[in-house]
C-alpha cells in the first residue's frame, strides 16, 4: 500500500484529506431530513459519500449513515480529531500519537475472541469488516481531562460480534486487550501504565446498541493514532474506556483489572460513566471544552450525564454512581 507522507516528514493528513466542515454540516442537514422522512436513506448515503470522501489516502469504508445514532453538534474537524489524542502507547503528550504512530502496522492483523464463549474465534481484519453491515454514527466523545469532540465513527454494534461467539452463562464481563509491541509502540517503554492496555465492561454494557466495534472514522479506515485497525467506542463513558488497537477480546466471570484502575484506582473507576456530579480528584467534571470550538478560551459547556446518552441509564438502575464511578 502506498503511504503518503506530509512534507514535514510527520504522518499527518494532507489538507486535501481533511473533510471540510461544510460537507459535514450538509450531511447533518440530510440526516435531519431523513429523520423527518423527507429523503431516502440510499440517497443520503450516495450523496454524503460522493461529496465527503472523494479525496483521502486511507481505505474508504462503505458505511451507511444511521440516523438513529446522530447528534446535531457540528463534527470536529478531521485534523483536530487526528492530531489531539490520548494513546499512551505512542507517548503521553496529545501530539505524540500523530507524530509517532507511523510505526504501527495495522495489516496483517487479527483479533482473538476467547474465554467464556461456546464458539471462540480468531478473525482477521477483512473478516471483521464483513462481520456486519458497517454504519456511520456521529457520537459525542468526552475525555476525563475535560475536553470533548464530535466524531463520525464507522463500525457496527459490538453485540453483533458477541452473538457470533455465543457467551456461556458464566460470562459476566468482557475484557479488551490492546497490542503491546515495543518495536511498533515507543510508549510501551514507559512505566506510566501496566502493559498491555486492558479495558473492560459488564456484558450487558457491551451488548447495549450504543457500544460500537469501530473500524473507521470520517468514512475511512482508522488512522494509526486513533486506534487502528480496530477499537471500541463507548460514547457514554470517558474516552479512556474505549480501548484501541485491540488484539484480544476475552469473556470472563470476574471483573477485569483495567489499566487505569490499576494505575490510579482513586481517580479512574471501573465504570467511568460521564457524570458531572463526580469530580476527578484534580479537576471538576461539571464542564468541558469542545476541541476546535472558538479557541482555547471559548466558554465551556456543561457536561451532560452519561454524555447525553440517557438511554443507558437503565443499565445502572439502583446503583450509587458516586460509589461505582
Amino acid at each position: 500500500m502506498l503511504i503518503k507522507r506530509s512534507p514535514n516528514g510527520l504522518d499527518l493528513p494532507f489538507s486535501s484529506e481533511i473533510t471540510p466542515r461544510t460537507v459535514f454540516e450538509a450531511r447533518r442537514s440530510f440526516i435531519r431530513q431523513l429523520a423527518l422522512g423527507s429523503i431516502a436513506g440510499g440517497a443520503l448515503f450516495e450523496i454524503a459519500n460522493r461529496e465527503a470522501f472523494a479525496q483521502g489516502g486511507l481505505q474508504k469504508l462503505g458505511a451507511k449513515a444511521n440516523p438513529a445514532y446522530v447528534v446535531m453538534d457540528p463534527p470536529t474537524a478531521y485534523k483536530d480529531a487526528t492530531t489531539y489524542n490520548n494513546f499512551y502507547e505512542f507517548g503521553t503528550d496529545k501530539a505524540d500519537p500523530a507524530r509517532s504512530a507511523g510505526t504501527l502496522k495495522p495489516r496483517p492483523w487479527s483479533v482473538t475472541i476467547e474465554g467464556e464463549v461456546k464458539k471462540p474465534l480468531t478473525l482477521d481484519l477483512d473478516a471483521l469488516l464483513r462481520l456486519a453491515p458497517l454504519e456511520e454514527r456521529i457520537y459525542r466523545h468526552r475525555c476525563v481531562e475535560g475536553w470533548s469532540m464530535v466524531i463520525p465513527w464507522v463500525g457496527f454494534s459490538l453485540s453483533e460480534l458477541i452473538k457470533k461467539v455465543e457467551p456461556t452463562g458464566n460470562a459476566k464481563f468482557i475484557e479488551f486487550i490492546s497490542l503491546a509491541d515495543k518495536k511498533q509502540m515507543p510508549g510501551i517503554n514507559s512505566p506510566v501504565l501496566e502493559w498491555p492496555y486492558v479495558e473492560g465492561l459488564r456484558l450487558d454494557e457491551a451488548n447495549h446498541p450504543l457500544a460500537l466495534l469501530c473500524l473507521g472514522m470520517y468514512g475511512e479506515a482508522l488512522p494509526n493514532q486513533n486506534g487502528a485497525p480496530v477499537r471500541v467506542v463507548l460514547p457514554w463513558k470517558y474516552g479512556f474506556k474505549s480501548a484501541k488497537s485491540i488484539v484480544k477480546i476475552r469473556f470472563t466471570r470476574e471483573q477485569p483489572n483495567t489499566a487505569w484502575n490499576i494505575a490510579a484506582p482513586s481517580e479512574y473507576g471501573f465504570y467511568s460513566n460521564v457524570n458531572p456530579d463526580v469530580d476527578h480528584p484534580r479537576w471538576s467534571q461539571a464542564s468541558e471544552r469542545r476541541i476546535g470550538e472558538d479557541g482555547f478560551f471559548a466558554k465551556k459547556r456543561k457536561t451532560l450525564r452519561f454524555n447525553g446518552y440517557n438511554q443507558v441509564a437503565s443499565l445502572y438502575a439502583g446503583m450509587d454512581l458516586k460509589k461505582y464511578f
